[in-house]
């Protein structure tokens, strides 16, 4: 049984119910199709097999995941890999063009429909399968007309409704209702597929699950469902045992897998889930596909996640070709459906990835040195970039590329980023030949050092204002000058607002470190004062971008204060620490 997933460790987008709703605003025209193929699970217990239009079909597929315009460019692609079928997990007025271009090059697809609380833990869009008829109606006739609209269409493999709403259902219930709630939905489901088998009997109906803990539901409430789909990573070999196991008399697919996700892996030594390398990750394609196929009878083939192009967080971890650049996944994934491979040229291979220096004591905006160790296996030149991202610090997912020095020998020189917290950092090596090596390594970024005591540790603070509640707070001015990095001050929304220490006599001090939170300043002031009335200033900032601003200054006062006048964004200020040194 593949382990549930976490609410942030999630990085698949598919279509939601909503972009369903609104593309069915407006019913397409009816158009003449070629008949579409007939689409059966035939055989016994424990030796089924998929056939179309009589003859026997294994799947061998991949997720979609380029724009419905790219579908020519991407295709043929695919279709040289051995893929036979892609999976999507939303139909509507949209996918005309997909469904065609798919028959146009001999490619069948596996349309989803979408379903809340679709993508297990930490999607949106809690429904009541119990009380809610009204959205379950919607939801039947939408569907209902859709399938109506493609049955005939060439390219249609099978239909699948929903997507790991049994186990995102948790999201939304607990206890004896959510067990209730879990059944409603898999008879809701159970009604879609009498519909569909009504309009298309032509077409098998399956529904995708996050987890084999699911398919009790189905074998309960489901039996119009033709076959079982379960989306399993890691987990992936143990689908096998657990299907054995569950009494089960249906066969299955599995509509997602590949190496292991973020929420499967241990840590790493900055508390961050540790990715796996890029040969591990081709290593859980070949893996997965060979405990599919070694569920003989059974498993009837499965779609792999995931031929998309994005190049950002999720992108590196799982795609086959981010930005367009092919990767040791994908060629494992072509191998694997039997393409030949002999003549390709393939990626650089990074066998090392390193951080010189402690990654857990990263100084914000000091060199940083990575080192890396790369080879290409037909001896084409390399390139390299290197990238950032913040996820773990503000759940962007971004990958920001980085200026940098190459100090030969694999040692490549950047700044490190300036604001405190675990970030990723990422080498890409190209070959020139349009495939790529990436690896990834955490750092764990901290303010730098300053060569002085901090005369405002643990003094008395005041501000203009501080926010009693919310989130992490109260705010109050004490908590940026108490040497925990993890509390803070927080003013109200609007401007100015300051925050003062007093040092309790005059003193001259050479050096101001501030560390701001998301809220920053944009435009403030470093003030002295020797009474708390009458403030000289002693710096002034009108570019802050956030992070750490450190910079020697001299000054002396008995009070020192930061007065922002204009704010880096929407909310208020917000300071992890305000240090001052002598």
């Amino acid at each position: 049984m593949s382990r549930p997933r976490t609410p942030v460790r999630r990085f698949t987008a598919p279509l939601t119910a909503g972009l369903l709703t609104a593309g069915a605003l407006a019913l397409p025209t009816q158009q003449a199709h070629a008949a579409g193929s007939v689409v059966r699970v035939t055989g016994t217990q424990g030796n089924w097999q998929l056939t179309v239009d009589g003859s026997p079909y294994r799947i061998k597929g991949l997720t979609w995941g380029p724009a419905v315009a790219d579908a020519d460019r991407y295709l043929p692609d695919l279709k040289s890999m051995g893929v036979n079928t892609i999976r999507t997990w939303g139909t509507d007025a949209t996918s005309k063009p997909l469904f065609d271009a798919a028959a146009a090059h001999g490619i069948k697809v596996i349309a989803g429909f979408w379903l809340q609380p679709g993508g297990g833990p930490g999607s949106g869009g809690c429904v009541n399968y119990v009380t809610d008829a009204a959205y379950k109606k919607q939801m039947l006739g939408e569907f209902s007309k859709w399938v109506q609209e493609y049955k005939n269409n060439p390219g249609i493999l099978l239909w699948n409704v929903g997507n790991e709403s049994v186990l995102g259902l948790q999201n939304c219930y607990s206890g004896g209702e959510l067990e209730k709630q879990r059944d409603a939905y898999t008879t809701f489901v159970n009604d879609v597929a009498k519909r569909i088998h009504g309009i298309d009997p032509d077409h098998a109906v399956t529904s995708t699950d996050a987890w084999v803990g699911a398919w009790p539901y189905y074998k309960k409430n489901a039996p119009d469902l033709d076959l079982y789909a379960v989306n399993s990573y890691n987990a992936v070999c143990d689908i096998k045992s657990a299907w054995e196991q569950g009494g089960y008399t249906k066969p299955y697919i599995v509509t997602e897998t590949g190496p292991a996700g973020e929420w499967e892996v241990p840590d790493d030594a900055n508390g961050v889930p540790q990715e796996p390398a890029d040969q591990a990750k081709a290593d859980g394609y070949t893996r997965a596909w060979n405990c599919v196929t070694g569920h003989q009878g059974v498993a009837l083939g499965a779609t792999m996640f995931h031929y998309g192009t994005e190049y950002d967080f999720g992108g590196i971890w799982f795609n086959l070709l981010p930005g367009g650049q092919k990767r040791l996944s994908y060629y494992a994934v072509k191998r694997a459906y039997g393409a030949d491979t002999a003549h390709d040229n393939t990626p650089p291979i990074i066998t090392g990835l390193s951080v010189e220096g402690d990654a857990g004591k990263v100084q914000a905006g000091r060199d940083l040195t990575l080192s890396v160790r790369a080879t290409d296996p037909d001896g084409d030149p390399l390139a390299y970039e290197v990238l950032d991202n913040s996820m773990y610090i503000d759940q962007s997912r971004q990958l920001v590329p980085l200026p940098f020095t190459d100090l030969g020998g694999g040692r490549l020189r950047i700044t490190a980023p300036d604001r405190p917290g675990v970030w990723k950092m990422y080498v890409k090596a190209t070959d020139g030949k349009g495939n790529v090596g990436v690896e990834t390594r955490s750092v764990r970024v901290v303010p730098p050092t300053v060569d002085g005591t901090d005369i405002a540790l643990g003094r008395a603070a005041t501000a203009s204002s501080y926010q009693t509640g919310g989130g992490d707070c109260p705010c109050p001015a004490a908590g940026a000058v108490d040497g925990k990095p993890a509390t803070r001050w927080a003013s109200d929304w609007s401007d100015p607002q300051w925050l003062q220490v007093d040092l309790g006599s005059r003193t001259t001090f050479k050096h101001v470190q501030l560390v701001w939170e998301t809220s920053y300043a944009k435009a403030y002031a470093i003030q002295t004062s020797d009474d708390g009335q009458n403030w000289r200033t002693v710096r002034q900032v009108t570019d802050g971008n956030g992070g750490v601003d450190d910079f020697d200054v001299a000054g002396t006062g008995r009070y020192v204060r930061v007065n922002g006048t204009a704010r880096g964004t929407g909310w208020g200020y917000s300071l992890y620490e305000f240090g001052v040194y002598s």
